[in-house]
């Protein structure tokens, strides 16, 4: 029999009040506001609220280096969290809000699947209470207001051949990425290039993730660097008296949505910013209500556990104050293979039938990442436990060989079969992380603040990446010691780099060695609280691809 859709299998959901969700985590009614039927606002007011309550253990999800297949990240953090229910436990899942630019691209929805997922899916998937819409207006309004400083005598002096504010728009539109504005007469504004991101790629995206209440927010809005004036001094978003206006438009944006999964477990969805240029995970602020809703706190960290898992531990962490207990490492036999290198895979292509063949030296032949991404967990101190999203085309000798190369590394593991039988199916991976939990955590981060920004890079490059050394141009230099300069040089680091490797090397899979990581500009996040240095070309604006999602996307009527 044909397994039922994604969309099928949401569509039969017996969905609960909301009220009974809220009840779940002991979250008193005037602490949360209806978005119809299924969604609601919490108030950021729960936080101290529930304060006083025990603290939940914190588990972040995080997988192997991706894929074009895909590891089922946040299918497993779905099914993880409704496991915990088959074993007599509660929990709260805290979650990314997907983009609509992905949504209608090659990506797809970002719900979970098959029997793990959120649901209503439709509202997830598409503008869910607007947070999105808000964070693309906050930013026009400040791009719009550095366009009538220029055009009403540029009173601050600003280098506008050297204003790093961009426009953004929540759409996969490669057309606008670059392109000039004020064309036309005197009265239309100054000539200048610019161009637009995606929504997710905006510092304020990445400052609704990391601010901790609302008054954090408005100081990290003004704190906003938009470019340099004459004198290559940073002016901010404060000094063009645009912070307070940017913090209106956000007022409810910074409150966290409640929804539920299949099996009626809470989830708080809330905040999206981009995995290459920024941290990739969900709110602070969610997290602070959820920790004290339930047993378990299971969040997501984007991408591989170089990139979004680093980034959870060393600036969402550190921003937060939340220490985490354990984390979960997603691996697939069929990603594993591909890590060795032998398969040519690519995403909206029939996979190859070699790789579909029983064959556990193929996993083996991968190995080398999965290893290197415990490792990149346990130099923070954090248990890890490899999550086996199981597929029905696997066989048991490739797991056995997946648990194999999981306990020779030192990590727990567990099969689960989430996607296809849902929070029972979790059982065993649930299990392994009340074991780990209960082990103790010793976290901390991989650098102090004081460290210099050099030493920060280089650290990230040599112990998470395997790097062999770094390389900066001219003008990273130049900038780096700009930043310290101008007093950023506290501020912690994320490296903008391919995902699609732990080199900043797409091509190279598995865990290279005997490379340099080169930087090519360095630029700042000082609003949102962090430098990223780019190392390598990153897309902030994706494009379509020549069959994307929307072209099959039909509404129903009637």
């Amino acid at each position: 029999m044909k397994f039922p859709s994604d969309l099928e299998i949401a569509q039969k959901a017996k969905l609960v009040p909301l009220d009974n969700i809220a009840e779940q985590m002991g979250l008193a009614e005037e602490f949360y506001e209806p978005y119809g039927r299924h969604v609601a606002k919490i108030s950021l007011d729960a936080i101290e609220a529930l304060k006083a309550k025990p603290k939940a253990k914190y588990i972040v999800v995080s997988a192997i280096t991706p894929t074009p297949l895909g590891e089922g990240k946040t299918t497993t953090a779905v099914g993880l969290a409704q496991g915990f229910k088959h074993i007599g436990k509660t929990a709260t899942l805290a979650l990314r809000q997907p983009s609509m630019g992905p949504t209608f691209g090659i990506k797809g929805g970002a719900a979970g699947g098959g029997y793990a997922q959120v649901v209503p899916m439709e509202n997830l998937n598409l503008h869910l209470t607007g947070d999105m819409h808000a964070v693309t207006q906050a930013h026009n309004q400040l791009a719009a207001m550095i366009d009538n400083h220029l055009h009403f005598g540029n009173k601050l002096g600003i280098n506008s051949h050297n204003i790093t504010w961009r426009r953004v728009m929540d759409v996969n539109d490669r057309a606008l990425r670059n392109i000039i504005v004020g064309l036309g007469g005197k009265a239309d504004g100054v000539p200048r290039q610019t161009g637009f991101d995606i929504t997710p790629a905006s510092e304020v995206m990445a400052i609704l993730a990391l601010a901790t209440d609302l008054q954090d927010m408005r100081k990290r809005l003004g704190r906003i660097v938009i470019g340099e004036n004459m004198d290559k001094e940073p002016v901010t978003a404060d000094m063009l008296k645009a912070g307070g206006a940017m913090t209106v438009i956000m007022r409810q944006a910074i409150m966290p949505n409640l929804m539920q999964t299949l099996e009626n477990t809470p989830v708080i969805i809330h905040a999206g910013p981009f995995g290459n240029i920024a941290h990739g995970n969900s709110s602070i602020v969610a997290d602070r209500i959820g920790i004290h809703t339930a047993d378990f706190l299971v969040t997501e960290a984007g991408f591989g556990a170089d990139m979004g898992a680093e980034r959870f531990f060393n600036i969402k962490s550190r921003y937060s104050g939340l220490k985490p207990d354990a984390a979960v490492l997603v691996a697939t036999v069929r990603a594993l293979k591909a890590h060795s290198g032998r398969f040519k895979i690519v995403a909206g292509k029939p996979l190859p039938e070699e790789l579909l063949k029983e064959n556990p030296d193929d996993v083996i032949a991968g190995a080398a990442n999965l290893q290197k991404q415990i490792e990149n967990i346990r130099i923070h101190g954090v248990s890890p436990v490899v999550a086996i999203n199981a597929f029905p085309s696997d066989f048991e000798s490739e797991h056995q060989a997946i648990k194999d190369i999981a306990i020779a590394a030192g990590a727990k593991v567990a099969v689960s079969n989430h996607f296809t039988e849902g929070g029972v199916g979790a059982v065993e991976l649930a299990e392994a992380l009340v074991e780990a939990t209960n082990e103790g955590s010793n976290y901390a981060p991989l650098y102090p603040d004081e460290m210099p920004l050099k030493e920060k890079i280089e650290t990230i490059a040599k112990k998470v990446y395997g790097a062999d050394d770094v390389s900066y141009t001219a003008v990273a230099n130049r900038q780096l010691r700009s930043y310290e300069k101008n007093g950023f040089g506290n501020l912690p680091i994320v490296i903008a780099k391919t995902h699609l490797s732990l080199s900043s090397n797409a091509k190279l899979k598995g865990a290279p060695t005997g490379w340099t990581m080169p930087v090519k500009e360095v630029r700042a996040s000082v609003g949102a609280g962090f430098i990223y240095p780019i190392c390598g070309n990153m897309r902030t604006m994706p494009g379509l691809g020549s069959n994307p999602a929307a072209n099959s996307i039909l509404p129903q009527i009637g």
